[in-house]
């Protein structure tokens, strides 16, 4: 007779209530769900794991979300943004070293000095490189002008994480104002797809208010939508934002990792050819969080090749791991995680979601 676990794992489709008993499951209860998730990642995407170099480019933000560290209304944060320099020897350490992808990610800012800089650093990078290092933006929410030019400038992906699908707890983790509206996430998503790029989304796993229901709707929300790459892990709290009042209301921190590696695995069986990250908010609890991701999923790093000097001033949340490590040591202790989960790196590899590649044909 099947175990439960296994019957739900057989089906083709999963429904809301089967996807809601898979993210509860606990260790050791939960190694059919990471296994099925290994065996799947290796039949649709292979066993390759993709760096994508990361450029903290600027902790300078607009928005104040009631999560995050370097929101505006953070008054004790130094901000800073780098120069064009740093960021042009941060992409020639990247394509030096045969990542082949970056990662520009910043505070968001909407000025036209801000798109006309982030435009011509694309341009530089593309030049520099002969076009063989592919961009990812994380930039936040713009209007379709800024995102075709730097489309056309020469970026590839652009992730934009709604942190939650439920529109009731999205207002409860923003401002009440028009920067901060869930239908303008949702468009602003939609956006970004119909110019053409790869698109990613994510979520937070352990957020105040949020149930499990509302973390099988995310699912089922990446699903509907038809994303191309997605990051999502564990919530972890900063004492300078607002949702630090209820850090005693929080799952335990191992709780949320858990069912974070279980959001990973459920998203491979769901969405087998797309790209998911193991994210560093895995790393901050566990040692071995993104080597674990990895077994459970995930296809995507990204050693850190911000400036020494400006990592304690990009801290979205506490405990951030690796604010010591320059490029290299970030490289090498990625390098090594890679290893021990049995995966190879994909040196020289761009890394194209192949589920983007099969929407475009």
């Amino acid at each position: 007779m099947l175990d439960p676990v296994e019957k739900i794992l057989q089906k083709e489709v999963l429904h809301k209530d089967e996807i809601i008993t898979l993210i509860q499951l606990k260790p050791p209860y939960n190694s059919l769900l990471h296994q099925k998730a290994s065996d799947v990642k290796e039949k649709s995407v292979g066993k390759v794991v993709y760096f994508r170099g990361l450029i903290e480019y600027s902790n300078r933000c607009s928005k104040s979300c009631y999560y995050c560290g370097i929101r505006s209304h953070n008054t004790l944060l130094k901000r800073y943004q780098l120069t064009d320099k740093e960021v042009i020897e941060a992409a020639n350490y990247a394509h030096q070293n045969r990542f082949a992808s970056i990662v520009i990610q910043s505070g968001e800012e909407s000025s036209q000095k801000f798109i006309t800089t982030i435009e011509r650093l694309l341009g530089e990078i593309r030049q520099l490189t002969n076009g063989e290092l592919h961009v990812t933006l994380s930039l936040g929410e713009q209007k379709e002008e800024a995102y075709r030019r730097w489309f056309d400038a020469g970026a590839q992906r652009y992730l934009l994480r709604i942190e939650t699908s439920n529109p009731e707890l999205y207002k409860r983790l923003h401002p009440v104002d028009k920067m901060h509206t869930y239908n303008r996430r949702l468009e602003t998503l939609s956006l970004i797809k119909k110019v053409g790029y790869q698109t990613g989304t994510g979520v937070m796993i352990g957020l105040p208010f949020q149930t499990v229901e509302d973390l099988a709707d995310d699912l089922i929300f990446f699903r509907e939508m038809d994303i191309d790459m997605a990051g999502m892990g564990p919530y972890i709290e900063h004492e300078e934002t607002p949702l630090f009042e209820y850090r005693n209301q929080l799952l335990p921190i191992q709780e949320r990792l858990e069912i974070s590696l279980n959001m990973v695995a459920l998203l491979r069986i769901m969405m087998p050819n797309i790209n998911i990250a193991a994210t560093t908010a895995m790393q901050t609890i566990d040692p071995q969080g993104r080597e674990r991701a990895l077994l459970a999923g995930a296809n995507v790093m990204m050693p850190n090749l911000t400036p020494l000097k400006y990592k304690e001033s990009y801290l979205l949340y506490n405990n951030k791991p690796g604010l010591e490590d320059d490029a290299e040591e970030s490289k090498e202790s990625m390098e090594e995680e890679i290893r021990r989960a049995g995966d190879k790196i994909g040196y020289g590899e761009w890394g194209n979601s192949r589920h983007y590649e099969l929407r475009i044909k």
